[in-house]
Protein backbone atom coordinates (compact mmCIF):
# COMPACT_ATOMS: atom_id res chain seq x y z
CA UNK A 1 0.00 0.00 0.00
CA UNK A 2 1.56 3.19 -0.88
CA UNK A 3 1.74 6.28 1.48
CA UNK A 4 -1.00 8.22 -0.20
CA UNK A 5 -3.36 5.29 0.36
CA UNK A 6 -2.62 4.83 4.34
CA UNK A 7 -4.77 6.22 6.43
CA UNK A 8 -3.93 7.16 10.39
CA UNK A 9 -5.77 5.35 12.55
CA UNK A 10 -7.86 7.75 14.53
CA UNK A 11 -6.42 8.67 17.90
CA UNK A 12 -8.71 7.05 20.84
CA UNK A 13 -8.91 10.49 22.60
CA UNK A 14 -10.24 12.11 19.76
CA UNK A 15 -13.73 11.96 17.99
CA UNK A 16 -14.37 13.79 14.44
CA UNK A 17 -16.79 16.06 14.60
CA UNK A 18 -19.66 14.83 12.52
CA UNK A 19 -19.78 11.58 15.15
CA UNK A 20 -20.62 14.89 18.13
CA UNK A 21 -22.80 17.05 16.47
CA UNK A 22 -25.43 15.55 13.47
CA UNK A 23 -26.36 19.25 13.00
CA UNK A 24 -24.35 22.94 12.63
CA UNK A 25 -26.45 26.13 12.03
CA UNK A 26 -25.62 28.87 11.60
CA UNK A 27 -27.45 32.07 13.50
CA UNK A 28 -31.16 33.45 12.29
CA UNK A 29 -30.08 35.95 9.95
CA UNK A 30 -33.11 38.28 10.74
CA UNK A 31 -34.12 41.65 9.04
CA UNK A 32 -33.29 44.45 12.07
CA UNK A 33 -35.26 46.54 10.35
CA UNK A 34 -38.52 45.28 10.00
CA UNK A 35 -40.80 45.53 13.09
CA UNK A 36 -43.27 42.81 12.06
CA UNK A 37 -42.56 39.94 13.90
CA UNK A 38 -41.06 42.20 16.83
CA UNK A 39 -42.76 41.19 20.12
CA UNK A 40 -42.72 41.25 24.12
CA UNK A 41 -41.24 38.64 26.58
CA UNK A 42 -44.94 37.84 27.75
CA UNK A 43 -46.33 37.61 24.26
CA UNK A 44 -47.52 34.02 22.61
CA UNK A 45 -45.27 32.53 20.38
CA UNK A 46 -42.57 34.90 21.77
CA UNK A 47 -38.64 33.99 21.57
CA UNK A 48 -35.71 35.42 22.84
CA UNK A 49 -32.71 36.17 20.87
CA UNK A 50 -29.44 35.73 22.26
CA UNK A 51 -26.31 36.89 20.84
CA UNK A 52 -22.49 37.09 20.83
CA UNK A 53 -22.81 39.70 24.18
CA UNK A 54 -25.34 37.62 26.02
CA UNK A 55 -22.38 34.94 26.45
CA UNK A 56 -19.43 35.33 28.85
CA UNK A 57 -16.10 33.99 28.69
CA UNK A 58 -17.36 32.11 31.76
CA UNK A 59 -19.21 30.15 29.61
CA UNK A 60 -22.62 31.19 30.93
CA UNK A 61 -25.66 32.59 29.24
CA UNK A 62 -26.96 35.85 31.06
CA UNK A 63 -30.35 35.90 32.29
CA UNK A 64 -32.89 37.81 30.33
CA UNK A 65 -33.05 41.60 30.62
CA UNK A 66 -36.75 42.99 29.46
CA UNK A 67 -34.91 46.42 29.20
CA UNK A 68 -32.27 45.44 27.02
CA UNK A 69 -32.98 41.88 25.45
CA UNK A 70 -35.64 41.53 22.39
CA UNK A 71 -38.11 38.97 21.80
CA UNK A 72 -39.30 37.96 18.27
CA UNK A 73 -42.48 36.05 17.48
CA UNK A 74 -41.75 35.43 14.01
CA UNK A 75 -38.16 33.09 14.06
CA UNK A 76 -38.64 29.92 12.14
CA UNK A 77 -39.04 26.46 14.02
CA UNK A 78 -35.85 25.39 13.20
CA UNK A 79 -34.04 28.08 14.52
CA UNK A 80 -35.49 27.48 17.78
CA UNK A 81 -32.57 25.99 20.20
CA UNK A 82 -33.34 22.46 22.51
CA UNK A 83 -31.67 22.02 25.53
CA UNK A 84 -28.18 20.59 25.27
CA UNK A 85 -27.43 22.88 22.21
CA UNK A 86 -23.68 24.14 22.29
CA UNK A 87 -23.40 27.87 21.52
CA UNK A 88 -20.24 28.83 19.60
CA UNK A 89 -18.88 32.22 18.31
CA UNK A 90 -18.51 32.07 14.37
CA UNK A 91 -16.80 36.28 15.27
CA UNK A 92 -13.68 35.95 16.87
CA UNK A 93 -12.28 38.49 18.97
CA UNK A 94 -9.27 36.71 21.26
CA UNK A 95 -10.33 33.16 22.11
CA UNK A 96 -13.81 32.31 21.27
CA UNK A 97 -16.62 31.86 23.50
CA UNK A 98 -19.09 28.93 23.69
CA UNK A 99 -21.59 28.17 26.21
CA UNK A 100 -24.36 25.07 26.59
CA UNK A 101 -28.27 26.11 26.30
CA UNK A 102 -30.03 24.69 29.57
CA UNK A 103 -34.09 24.75 29.50
CA UNK A 104 -33.74 27.77 32.08
CA UNK A 105 -32.56 29.40 29.00
CA UNK A 106 -35.48 28.61 26.49
CA UNK A 107 -37.49 29.70 24.75
CA UNK A 108 -34.67 31.44 22.34
CA UNK A 109 -32.99 31.52 19.06
CA UNK A 110 -29.39 32.50 18.71
CA UNK A 111 -28.40 34.91 15.70
CA UNK A 112 -26.04 35.89 13.47
CA UNK A 113 -22.79 35.75 14.57
CA UNK A 114 -23.20 32.42 16.58
CA UNK A 115 -23.05 28.91 15.40
CA UNK A 116 -25.70 26.02 16.83
CA UNK A 117 -23.93 22.99 17.45
CA UNK A 118 -26.71 19.80 17.90
CA UNK A 119 -25.51 17.03 19.01
CA UNK A 120 -26.11 13.12 17.72
CA UNK A 121 -27.26 12.20 21.41
CA UNK A 122 -27.07 13.61 24.37
CA UNK A 123 -23.59 14.52 26.05
CA UNK A 124 -22.82 13.31 29.61
CA UNK A 125 -22.11 16.42 31.42
CA UNK A 126 -18.44 15.55 31.88
CA UNK A 127 -18.17 15.45 28.16
CA UNK A 128 -19.57 18.73 27.32
CA UNK A 129 -17.41 20.71 29.38
CA UNK A 130 -14.46 19.16 27.58
CA UNK A 131 -16.01 20.02 24.39
CA UNK A 132 -16.59 23.52 25.68
CA UNK A 133 -13.37 23.93 27.01
CA UNK A 134 -11.83 22.55 23.77
CA UNK A 135 -13.98 25.28 21.70
CA UNK A 136 -12.93 28.09 23.94
CA UNK A 137 -8.95 27.31 23.15
CA UNK A 138 -6.59 28.67 20.79
CA UNK A 139 -6.60 25.73 18.66
CA UNK A 140 -10.10 26.79 17.70
CA UNK A 141 -9.38 30.37 17.82
CA UNK A 142 -6.44 30.00 15.38
CA UNK A 143 -8.69 28.74 12.86
CA UNK A 144 -10.58 32.03 12.54
CA UNK A 145 -9.22 34.42 9.29
CA UNK A 146 -10.15 38.01 8.30
CA UNK A 147 -9.20 41.82 10.42
CA UNK A 148 -8.05 42.00 13.42
CA UNK A 149 -11.66 42.23 15.58
CA UNK A 150 -13.07 40.96 13.07
CA UNK A 151 -11.97 37.17 12.38
CA UNK A 152 -14.71 34.86 11.18
CA UNK A 153 -14.91 31.27 11.49
CA UNK A 154 -16.02 28.92 8.10
CA UNK A 155 -18.36 26.19 8.78
CA UNK A 156 -15.89 23.57 6.89
CA UNK A 157 -13.01 24.50 9.61
CA UNK A 158 -15.70 23.68 12.55
CA UNK A 159 -16.03 20.59 10.72
CA UNK A 160 -12.90 18.89 9.89
CA UNK A 161 -11.84 19.78 13.68
CA UNK A 162 -11.69 16.86 16.13
CA UNK A 163 -13.04 17.07 19.36
CA UNK A 164 -12.09 15.40 22.73
CA UNK A 165 -12.96 12.02 24.15
CA UNK A 166 -14.57 11.61 27.53
CA UNK A 167 -12.35 11.48 30.32
CA UNK A 168 -13.75 11.40 33.12
CA UNK A 169 -10.45 12.69 34.85
CA UNK A 170 -9.91 15.54 33.11
CA UNK A 171 -13.55 15.92 33.26
CA UNK A 172 -13.44 16.55 37.19
CA UNK A 173 -10.11 18.53 37.60
CA UNK A 174 -12.13 21.27 35.25
CA UNK A 175 -15.32 21.08 37.75
CA UNK A 176 -13.18 21.90 40.50
CA UNK A 177 -11.36 24.18 38.86
CA UNK A 178 -14.84 25.87 37.92
CA UNK A 179 -16.21 25.60 41.17
CA UNK A 180 -13.44 27.27 43.20
CA UNK A 181 -13.20 30.26 40.45
CA UNK A 182 -17.67 30.36 41.25
CA UNK A 183 -16.68 30.39 44.70
CA UNK A 184 -14.16 33.13 44.66
CA UNK A 185 -16.87 34.84 42.40
CA UNK A 186 -19.48 34.84 44.81
CA UNK A 187 -16.90 36.63 47.48
CA UNK A 188 -16.13 39.26 45.34
CA UNK A 189 -19.57 39.83 44.48
CA UNK A 190 -20.45 39.68 48.12
CA UNK A 191 -17.93 42.56 48.65
CA UNK A 192 -19.25 44.94 45.78
CA UNK A 193 -22.78 44.66 46.93
CA UNK A 194 -21.50 45.27 50.64
CA UNK A 195 -19.54 48.32 49.41
CA UNK A 196 -22.55 49.82 47.66
CA UNK A 197 -24.78 49.77 50.19
CA UNK A 198 -22.28 51.29 52.49
CA UNK A 199 -25.45 54.19 53.13
CA UNK A 200 -28.25 52.24 52.78
CA UNK A 201 -28.57 51.70 56.38
CA UNK A 202 -26.79 54.85 57.71
CA UNK A 203 -26.59 58.51 56.85
CA UNK A 204 -23.74 59.36 58.88
CA UNK A 205 -19.77 58.36 57.94
CA UNK A 206 -19.21 57.12 61.44
CA UNK A 207 -22.06 54.77 61.44
CA UNK A 208 -21.46 53.50 57.90
CA UNK A 209 -17.67 52.66 59.03
CA UNK A 210 -18.87 50.65 61.96
CA UNK A 211 -21.42 48.65 59.93
CA UNK A 212 -18.89 47.96 56.88
CA UNK A 213 -16.48 46.77 59.78
CA UNK A 214 -18.48 44.50 61.29
CA UNK A 215 -20.40 43.18 58.02
CA UNK A 216 -17.21 43.06 56.42
CA UNK A 217 -15.20 40.94 58.58
CA UNK A 218 -15.62 37.59 57.20
CA UNK A 219 -15.06 39.03 53.73
CA UNK A 220 -11.48 40.89 54.65
CA UNK A 221 -10.84 37.16 56.53
CA UNK A 222 -11.07 35.61 53.32
CA UNK A 223 -9.10 37.68 51.69
CA UNK A 224 -6.00 37.57 54.23
CA UNK A 225 -6.55 33.71 53.59
CA UNK A 226 -6.51 33.44 49.76
CA UNK A 227 -3.28 36.19 49.65
CA UNK A 228 -1.47 33.69 52.16
CA UNK A 229 -2.06 30.75 49.04
CA UNK A 230 0.50 32.90 47.54
CA UNK A 231 3.20 32.63 49.77
CA UNK A 232 4.63 29.17 49.33
CA UNK A 233 5.88 28.25 52.65
CA UNK A 234 2.76 28.41 53.95
CA UNK A 235 0.93 26.22 51.26
CA UNK A 236 4.19 23.67 52.89
CA UNK A 237 3.00 24.58 56.04
CA UNK A 238 -0.44 23.67 55.88
CA UNK A 239 -1.23 21.91 53.23
CA UNK A 240 1.49 19.46 52.45
CA UNK A 241 1.06 16.28 54.49
CA UNK A 242 1.88 15.98 58.21
CA UNK A 243 5.71 14.65 58.21
CA UNK A 244 6.62 16.78 55.60
CA UNK A 245 4.40 20.21 56.81
CA UNK A 246 6.27 19.34 60.44
CA UNK A 247 9.83 19.35 58.78
CA UNK A 248 9.36 22.45 56.99
CA UNK A 249 7.86 24.16 60.34
CA UNK A 250 11.48 23.04 62.06
CA UNK A 251 13.47 25.06 59.07
CA UNK A 252 11.28 28.59 59.13
CA UNK A 253 11.79 27.99 63.22
CA UNK A 254 15.63 27.51 62.79
CA UNK A 255 15.74 30.28 60.00
CA UNK A 256 14.05 32.52 62.46
CA UNK A 257 16.63 32.07 65.22
CA UNK A 258 18.85 34.02 62.89
CA UNK A 259 21.91 35.31 65.27
CA UNK A 260 22.00 32.41 67.92
CA UNK A 261 25.02 29.74 68.79
CA UNK A 262 24.89 28.11 65.31
CA UNK A 263 21.51 29.61 64.36
CA UNK A 264 23.14 28.50 60.88
CA UNK A 265 24.55 25.06 60.91
CA UNK A 266 20.86 23.94 63.22
CA UNK A 267 18.87 25.17 59.98
CA UNK A 268 21.49 23.60 57.86
CA UNK A 269 20.67 20.25 59.28
CA UNK A 270 16.84 21.06 59.68
CA UNK A 271 16.79 21.08 55.44
CA UNK A 272 18.76 18.05 55.27
CA UNK A 273 16.24 16.16 57.44
CA UNK A 274 13.13 18.06 55.80
CA UNK A 275 14.41 16.60 52.42
CA UNK A 276 15.06 13.58 53.05
CA UNK A 277 11.37 13.26 55.15
CA UNK A 278 10.52 14.45 51.41
CA UNK A 279 12.04 11.75 49.72
CA UNK A 280 11.47 9.50 52.13
CA UNK A 281 7.27 10.09 52.36
CA UNK A 282 7.50 10.29 48.72
CA UNK A 283 9.12 6.73 48.30
CA UNK A 284 6.92 4.85 50.73
CA UNK A 285 3.63 5.99 49.29
CA UNK A 286 4.88 5.16 45.94
CA UNK A 287 5.91 1.90 47.26
CA UNK A 288 2.68 0.96 48.90
CA UNK A 289 0.77 2.21 46.07
CA UNK A 290 2.78 0.01 43.66
CA UNK A 291 2.67 -2.92 45.78
CA UNK A 292 -1.37 -2.27 45.69
CA UNK A 293 -1.29 -2.08 42.12
CA UNK A 294 1.19 -5.46 41.60
CA UNK A 295 3.96 -3.37 40.20
CA UNK A 296 7.48 -3.35 41.60
CA UNK A 297 11.07 -2.34 40.50
CA UNK A 298 14.58 -2.87 41.04
CA UNK A 299 15.09 -0.12 44.01
CA UNK A 300 12.02 -1.50 45.56
CA UNK A 301 12.93 -5.02 45.93
CA UNK A 302 16.27 -3.91 47.20
CA UNK A 303 14.39 -1.60 49.52
CA UNK A 304 12.60 -4.85 50.58
CA UNK A 305 15.85 -6.97 50.96
CA UNK A 306 17.55 -4.35 53.35
CA UNK A 307 14.33 -4.89 55.95
CA UNK A 308 13.51 -8.78 54.83
CA UNK A 309 16.94 -9.98 54.95
CA UNK A 310 19.07 -11.53 58.47
CA UNK A 311 22.78 -9.91 59.27
CA UNK A 312 23.94 -6.59 60.29
CA UNK A 313 22.98 -4.67 57.96
CA UNK A 314 20.86 -1.37 58.22
CA UNK A 315 17.89 0.03 56.69
CA UNK A 316 16.84 2.32 54.17
CA UNK A 317 18.16 6.02 53.52
CA UNK A 318 18.69 8.88 51.23
CA UNK A 319 20.01 6.79 48.14
CA UNK A 320 17.31 4.23 48.57
CA UNK A 321 14.38 6.82 48.77
CA UNK A 322 15.94 8.54 45.10
CA UNK A 323 16.17 5.04 43.32
CA UNK A 324 13.01 4.09 44.00
CA UNK A 325 11.11 7.74 42.53
CA UNK A 326 13.78 7.58 39.62
CA UNK A 327 13.09 3.86 38.72
CA UNK A 328 9.24 3.41 39.06
CA UNK A 329 8.11 5.37 36.09
CA UNK A 330 10.01 2.54 33.69
CA UNK A 331 8.34 -0.21 35.83
CA UNK A 332 5.97 -2.70 34.12
CA UNK A 333 2.65 -2.64 34.88
CA UNK A 334 2.62 1.42 34.94
CA UNK A 335 1.26 1.73 31.31
CA UNK A 336 -1.30 0.17 32.63
CA UNK A 337 -2.81 2.02 35.37
CA UNK A 338 -5.57 5.01 34.77
CA UNK A 339 -3.85 8.42 34.08
CA UNK A 340 -5.52 9.90 37.34
CA UNK A 341 -3.34 7.10 39.74
CA UNK A 342 -1.65 9.08 42.04
CA UNK A 343 1.50 6.54 41.34
CA UNK A 344 2.27 8.96 37.51
CA UNK A 345 2.39 11.90 39.63
CA UNK A 346 4.50 10.34 42.02
CA UNK A 347 7.17 8.77 39.01
CA UNK A 348 7.88 12.14 37.84
CA UNK A 349 8.95 14.08 40.98
CA UNK A 350 12.39 13.46 39.85
CA UNK A 351 11.52 13.15 36.35
CA UNK A 352 13.98 15.42 34.51
CA UNK A 353 17.70 16.29 34.73
CA UNK A 354 16.88 19.47 37.11
CA UNK A 355 14.92 17.73 39.60
CA UNK A 356 18.11 14.90 40.05
CA UNK A 357 21.01 17.46 40.22
CA UNK A 358 18.93 18.87 42.74
CA UNK A 359 18.49 15.81 44.63
CA UNK A 360 21.97 14.55 44.44
CA UNK A 361 23.68 17.51 45.59
CA UNK A 362 21.08 17.30 48.92
CA UNK A 363 22.10 13.84 49.00
CA UNK A 364 25.79 14.50 48.55
CA UNK A 365 25.46 17.24 51.41
CA UNK A 366 23.22 14.87 53.86
CA UNK A 367 25.95 11.91 53.57
CA UNK A 368 28.93 13.85 54.28
CA UNK A 369 27.02 15.28 57.39
CA UNK A 370 25.87 11.93 58.26
CA UNK A 371 29.42 10.59 58.13
CA UNK A 372 30.99 13.35 59.91
CA UNK A 373 32.73 14.89 56.98
CA UNK A 374 31.65 18.34 57.25
CA UNK A 375 32.18 20.33 60.44
CA UNK A 376 28.69 21.88 60.81
CA UNK A 377 29.50 25.34 63.02
CA UNK A 378 31.72 25.91 59.73
CA UNK A 379 28.52 25.96 57.57
CA UNK A 380 29.07 28.73 55.09
CA UNK A 381 25.65 30.87 53.98
CA UNK A 382 26.63 30.10 50.27
CA UNK A 383 26.19 26.07 51.09
CA UNK A 384 22.60 27.07 53.45
CA UNK A 385 21.34 28.96 50.85
CA UNK A 386 22.17 26.03 47.83
CA UNK A 387 20.73 23.49 50.19
CA UNK A 388 17.75 25.51 51.00
CA UNK A 389 17.11 26.11 47.19
CA UNK A 390 17.64 22.67 46.23
CA UNK A 391 14.81 21.72 49.07
CA UNK A 392 12.17 24.40 47.69
CA UNK A 393 12.61 23.47 44.57
CA UNK A 394 11.92 19.86 45.31
CA UNK A 395 8.91 21.06 47.40
CA UNK A 396 7.65 22.93 45.04
CA UNK A 397 7.71 20.11 42.47
CA UNK A 398 6.06 17.44 45.01
CA UNK A 399 2.72 20.40 45.66
CA UNK A 400 1.18 17.55 43.79
CA UNK A 401 1.17 15.88 47.47
CA UNK A 402 -1.47 18.50 48.97
CA UNK A 403 -3.77 16.92 47.04
CA UNK A 404 -3.46 13.33 48.04
CA UNK A 405 -4.95 13.34 51.43
CA UNK A 406 -3.40 11.09 54.49
CA UNK A 407 -6.27 9.90 56.39
CA UNK A 408 -5.14 8.05 59.35
CA UNK A 409 -8.58 5.90 59.69
CA UNK A 410 -9.26 5.57 64.00
CA UNK A 411 -12.70 3.63 63.13
CA UNK A 412 -15.02 1.60 61.19
CA UNK A 413 -18.68 0.82 61.46
CA UNK A 414 -20.36 -1.46 59.12
CA UNK A 415 -23.86 -0.80 57.62
CA UNK A 416 -25.30 -3.91 56.29
CA UNK A 417 -28.13 -2.69 55.03
CA UNK A 418 -27.06 0.22 53.05
CA UNK A 419 -23.70 -2.23 52.10
CA UNK A 420 -21.56 0.77 53.49
CA UNK A 421 -18.92 1.82 55.94
CA UNK A 422 -18.98 4.44 58.01
CA UNK A 423 -15.09 5.89 59.01
CA UNK A 424 -13.70 7.65 61.36
CA UNK A 425 -10.58 9.30 60.92
CA UNK A 426 -7.78 11.95 61.46
CA UNK A 427 -6.62 13.92 58.64
CA UNK A 428 -3.08 14.68 59.12
CA UNK A 429 -2.31 17.18 56.92
CA UNK A 430 -0.31 20.90 57.82
CA UNK A 431 2.24 20.61 60.83
CA UNK A 432 0.42 19.98 63.65
CA UNK A 433 -1.15 16.17 64.70
CA UNK A 434 -3.51 17.07 66.94
CA UNK A 435 -6.31 17.77 64.13
CA UNK A 436 -10.36 17.61 64.53
CA UNK A 437 -11.83 14.10 63.59
CA UNK A 438 -13.89 13.48 60.80
CA UNK A 439 -16.38 10.86 59.47
CA UNK A 440 -17.29 9.88 55.85
CA UNK A 441 -19.31 7.40 54.20
CA UNK A 442 -17.40 5.13 52.27
CA UNK A 443 -19.22 2.16 49.91
CA UNK A 444 -16.46 0.26 47.55
CA UNK A 445 -15.81 -2.70 46.97
CA UNK A 446 -13.21 -3.33 49.00
CA UNK A 447 -13.61 -3.17 53.22
CA UNK A 448 -11.58 -0.32 55.14
CA UNK A 449 -9.44 -0.95 57.62
CA UNK A 450 -8.47 1.07 60.97
CA UNK A 451 -4.97 2.06 59.32
CA UNK A 452 -3.36 4.80 57.71
CA UNK A 453 -4.76 5.40 54.05
CA UNK A 454 -3.97 8.04 51.39
CA UNK A 455 -6.74 9.19 49.79
CA UNK A 456 -6.59 10.30 45.92
CA UNK A 457 -8.42 13.57 44.13
CA UNK A 458 -11.28 11.33 43.21
CA UNK A 459 -12.01 10.19 47.02
CA UNK A 460 -10.40 6.77 46.31
CA UNK A 461 -9.00 5.27 49.52
CA UNK A 462 -5.39 3.38 49.14
CA UNK A 463 -3.92 1.38 52.11
CA UNK A 464 -0.34 1.97 53.33
CA UNK A 465 0.10 -0.02 55.81
CA UNK A 466 2.65 -1.16 56.78
CA UNK A 467 4.88 0.63 54.37
CA UNK A 468 3.66 3.73 56.74
CA UNK A 469 2.07 3.55 60.14
CA UNK A 470 0.32 6.23 61.93
CA UNK A 471 0.99 5.76 66.09
CA UNK A 472 1.85 7.34 69.07
CA UNK A 473 5.97 7.70 69.51
CA UNK A 474 7.13 5.77 72.62
CA UNK A 475 9.97 8.14 73.25
CA UNK A 476 7.64 11.33 73.25
CA UNK A 477 3.81 10.73 73.19
CA UNK A 478 3.23 12.46 69.80
CA UNK A 479 0.91 10.82 66.91
CA UNK A 480 3.98 10.34 64.20
CA UNK A 481 3.87 8.38 61.07
CA UNK A 482 7.05 5.39 61.38
CA UNK A 483 8.34 3.13 58.61
CA UNK A 484 9.76 -0.61 59.14
CA UNK A 485 13.99 0.05 59.79
CA UNK A 486 17.06 -1.81 60.25
CA UNK A 487 20.09 -1.26 62.64
CA UNK A 488 22.65 -4.08 63.18
CA UNK A 489 20.49 -6.51 61.86
CA UNK A 490 17.99 -5.36 64.30
CA UNK A 491 14.03 -4.86 63.11
CA UNK A 492 12.96 -1.12 63.94
CA UNK A 493 10.40 1.35 63.50
CA UNK A 494 11.53 5.29 62.96
CA UNK A 495 9.76 8.04 62.71
CA UNK A 496 9.43 10.36 59.29
CA UNK A 497 8.47 13.58 61.61
CA UNK A 498 11.10 13.67 63.93
CA UNK A 499 13.35 10.71 63.65
CA UNK A 500 12.46 8.69 66.94
CA UNK A 501 13.39 4.82 67.03
CA UNK A 502 12.93 1.46 68.80
CA UNK A 503 12.25 -2.19 68.24
CA UNK A 504 8.99 -2.87 66.19
CA UNK A 505 6.52 -3.60 67.97
CA UNK A 506 3.81 -4.30 65.56
CA UNK A 507 2.75 -7.53 64.26
CA UNK A 508 5.09 -9.00 61.86
CA UNK A 509 3.02 -11.28 60.01
CA UNK A 510 1.77 -7.84 57.91
CA UNK A 511 5.77 -7.29 56.88
CA UNK A 512 6.03 -10.87 55.37
CA UNK A 513 2.56 -10.22 53.55
CA UNK A 514 4.43 -7.34 51.82
CA UNK A 515 7.94 -8.95 51.66
CA UNK A 516 9.50 -6.74 54.45
CA UNK A 517 10.39 -10.19 56.28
Amino acid sequence: MSSSEQHEEPSPDRLPFESVFSNVLAGWAFDRGATEGACGPADAGAVRLIWLRNIGRDGVIAAPDPEVDEWRCDAPERFHLRAGDILLSSVISGRPKAALVQEVDLPAVAVRSLFVLRPTQPLSMEHVRLILAFLRSDTVGALAAGSFGQQHLRLSQLKALELPNEDQALSAALADLAAAGQRLGEMAAEASTLAESVFDRSGSPEEARRLIIDAGQITRLRSTAAAQLDDPDFIVRTRYPYPIALRWRNVEAQRSADGQDDAQAKEYAAVLKAAETLLGYSALLTTALAHEAGITCKAIRAFKGKIATTGLGGGPGFGDWQRILQQISAAEGMSDLPPEHPLHELAVLLGDDEAEVACQSLGTKRNSKAHGREDLPAVSASKLQEAHDGLRFLLDRARFLADLQLLDVTNVVWDRHDQSDTITFRRLMGDHPVVPTETLRHTGSNRIAPILYLADRDHGLHPLSPFLTCEKCEQCATLSLFHADKEQGVLLQTSLDHGHYYPYRADERALRAVGLQ
